[in-house]
């Protein structure tokens, strides 16, 4: 699995950091920061949901 995440595109809504706070963050701007981009056996399903309540599209998980 690999993680990845847009600050470009990211609104700050904070659903990834609320979801897989082992995966995810938010910077002081509110803006999504990634702390594991290969995140464990446990957090994976969570990086998942993440990235699919990404309202923005930003956070990226591909297998």
């Amino acid at each position: 699995m690999r993680v990845t995440a847009d600050r470009e595109v990211c609104v700050g809504a904070g659903l990834c950091a609320m979801t897989a706070p082992e995966v995810f963050d938010q910077d002081d701007e509110g803006l999504v920061t990634v702390l594991a981009a290969d995140p464990g056996d446990e957090a994976r399903a969570a990086a998942r949901e993440a990235g699919m309540l990404c309202p923005s599209g930003a956070v990226r998980v591909a297998e």
